[in-house]
Protein backbone atom coordinates (compact mmCIF):
# COMPACT_ATOMS: atom_id res chain seq x y z
CA UNK A 1 0.00 0.00 0.00
CA UNK A 2 1.40 3.54 -0.54
CA UNK A 3 -0.34 6.83 0.67
CA UNK A 4 0.49 9.63 -1.19
CA UNK A 5 2.35 12.57 0.36
CA UNK A 6 -0.88 14.74 -0.18
CA UNK A 7 -2.70 12.06 2.66
CA UNK A 8 0.56 12.07 4.54
CA UNK A 9 0.73 16.20 4.83
CA UNK A 10 -3.14 16.29 5.41
CA UNK A 11 -1.89 14.16 8.41
CA UNK A 12 0.56 16.06 9.39
CA UNK A 13 -1.48 19.90 9.37
CA UNK A 14 -3.88 18.20 11.25
CA UNK A 15 -1.49 16.31 13.91
CA UNK A 16 -0.17 19.92 14.39
CA UNK A 17 -3.26 21.66 14.69
CA UNK A 18 -4.18 19.29 17.14
CA UNK A 19 -0.96 20.04 19.64
CA UNK A 20 -2.26 23.81 18.76
CA UNK A 21 -5.93 23.48 20.19
CA UNK A 22 -5.65 26.96 21.99
CA UNK A 23 -4.25 29.46 19.21
CA UNK A 24 -4.63 29.95 15.05
CA UNK A 25 -1.67 28.54 13.53
CA UNK A 26 -0.18 29.20 9.81
CA UNK A 27 0.44 27.32 6.83
CA UNK A 28 3.82 29.28 6.89
CA UNK A 29 4.60 27.72 10.78
CA UNK A 30 3.50 23.98 9.66
CA UNK A 31 5.67 24.20 6.76
CA UNK A 32 8.43 25.45 8.61
CA UNK A 33 7.92 23.10 11.73
CA UNK A 34 7.90 20.13 9.16
CA UNK A 35 10.69 21.40 6.36
CA UNK A 36 7.84 20.92 3.84
CA UNK A 37 6.76 22.96 0.75
CA UNK A 38 4.19 25.94 1.76
CA UNK A 39 3.17 25.43 -1.45
CA UNK A 40 2.39 21.95 -1.16
CA UNK A 41 0.80 22.68 2.36
CA UNK A 42 -1.63 25.64 0.77
CA UNK A 43 -3.71 23.27 -1.35
CA UNK A 44 -3.62 20.54 1.60
CA UNK A 45 -5.30 23.31 3.92
CA UNK A 46 -7.89 24.39 0.79
CA UNK A 47 -9.24 20.69 0.93
CA UNK A 48 -9.06 20.09 4.51
CA UNK A 49 -11.60 23.38 5.14
CA UNK A 50 -13.62 22.56 1.84
CA UNK A 51 -14.05 19.18 3.99
CA UNK A 52 -15.18 20.72 7.62
CA UNK A 53 -11.41 18.96 9.02
CA UNK A 54 -10.40 22.86 9.80
CA UNK A 55 -11.43 26.19 9.69
CA UNK A 56 -9.69 29.03 8.42
CA UNK A 57 -10.03 32.87 9.75
CA UNK A 58 -8.97 35.48 7.41
CA UNK A 59 -6.76 38.64 8.13
CA UNK A 60 -3.80 39.85 9.46
CA UNK A 61 -4.33 37.77 12.86
CA UNK A 62 -5.77 34.71 10.85
CA UNK A 63 -4.68 31.54 11.02
CA UNK A 64 -6.18 27.88 10.65
CA UNK A 65 -7.55 25.25 13.77
CA UNK A 66 -8.89 22.34 14.00
CA UNK A 67 -12.73 21.88 12.92
CA UNK A 68 -14.00 18.84 14.52
CA UNK A 69 -12.38 17.24 17.69
CA UNK A 70 -9.81 14.51 17.14
CA UNK A 71 -11.60 11.28 18.06
CA UNK A 72 -14.36 12.51 15.60
CA UNK A 73 -11.61 12.48 12.63
CA UNK A 74 -11.34 8.98 11.62
CA UNK A 75 -7.87 7.97 10.31
CA UNK A 76 -9.30 5.87 7.38
CA UNK A 77 -12.29 8.27 6.08
CA UNK A 78 -9.12 10.58 5.19
CA UNK A 79 -7.18 8.94 4.01
CA UNK A 80 -10.84 7.15 1.32
CA UNK A 81 -10.94 11.24 1.00
CA UNK A 82 -7.57 12.39 -0.03
CA UNK A 83 -6.54 9.79 -2.01
CA UNK A 84 -7.57 9.95 -5.53
CA UNK A 85 -6.36 7.17 -6.43
CA UNK A 86 -6.72 3.73 -4.46
CA UNK A 87 -6.21 1.57 -7.27
CA UNK A 88 -3.43 -0.98 -6.58
CA UNK A 89 -2.74 -2.41 -10.22
CA UNK A 90 -4.38 -1.63 -13.41
CA UNK A 91 -7.20 -3.98 -13.34
CA UNK A 92 -8.98 -1.80 -10.99
CA UNK A 93 -9.08 0.96 -12.48
CA UNK A 94 -11.58 1.55 -15.72
CA UNK A 95 -8.79 2.33 -18.21
CA UNK A 96 -7.19 -0.74 -17.43
CA UNK A 97 -5.52 -3.33 -20.10
CA UNK A 98 -4.21 -6.28 -18.43
CA UNK A 99 -4.86 -8.95 -20.83
CA UNK A 100 -5.43 -11.96 -18.16
CA UNK A 101 -7.67 -9.04 -16.18
CA UNK A 102 -10.98 -11.68 -16.94
CA UNK A 103 -9.36 -14.24 -15.24
CA UNK A 104 -6.88 -13.38 -13.14
CA UNK A 105 -7.07 -14.49 -9.24
CA UNK A 106 -4.60 -11.62 -7.97
CA UNK A 107 -7.42 -9.02 -8.38
CA UNK A 108 -9.59 -10.68 -5.73
CA UNK A 109 -6.59 -10.59 -3.83
CA UNK A 110 -5.49 -7.09 -4.15
CA UNK A 111 -8.87 -5.84 -3.60
CA UNK A 112 -9.00 -7.97 -0.58
CA UNK A 113 -5.57 -6.75 0.68
CA UNK A 114 -6.92 -2.75 0.19
CA UNK A 115 -10.05 -3.67 1.85
CA UNK A 116 -7.97 -4.99 5.01
CA UNK A 117 -5.75 -1.92 5.02
CA UNK A 118 -8.61 0.59 4.72
CA UNK A 119 -10.10 -1.36 7.72
CA UNK A 120 -7.32 -1.21 9.74
CA UNK A 121 -7.23 2.91 9.26
CA UNK A 122 -11.06 2.54 9.82
CA UNK A 123 -10.40 1.90 13.54
CA UNK A 124 -7.69 4.76 14.32
CA UNK A 125 -8.84 8.39 14.81
CA UNK A 126 -6.61 11.63 14.82
CA UNK A 127 -6.99 11.14 18.46
CA UNK A 128 -5.59 7.29 18.76
CA UNK A 129 -2.68 8.57 16.95
CA UNK A 130 -1.62 11.39 19.37
CA UNK A 131 -1.23 9.43 22.86
CA UNK A 132 -0.17 11.49 25.92
CA UNK A 133 2.79 9.92 26.35
CA UNK A 134 4.35 11.11 22.77
CA UNK A 135 2.95 14.78 23.45
CA UNK A 136 6.39 16.31 24.99
CA UNK A 137 8.31 14.62 22.11
CA UNK A 138 6.27 15.64 19.48
CA UNK A 139 6.40 19.53 20.72
CA UNK A 140 10.28 19.14 21.11
CA UNK A 141 10.12 17.85 17.46
CA UNK A 142 7.97 19.98 15.89
CA UNK A 143 9.81 22.81 17.68
CA UNK A 144 6.28 23.84 19.50
CA UNK A 145 6.44 26.17 22.43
Amino acid sequence: MHITRYTDYSLRVLIYLSMQRDRLSTIQEIADSYQISKNHLMKVVHQLNKKGYIETVRGKSGGMRLHREPSTINIGVLVRETEQDLNLVECFSSEGHCAISPVCGLKGAFNHALKAFLEALDEYTLEDVLPDRHRPQLLRLLQIA
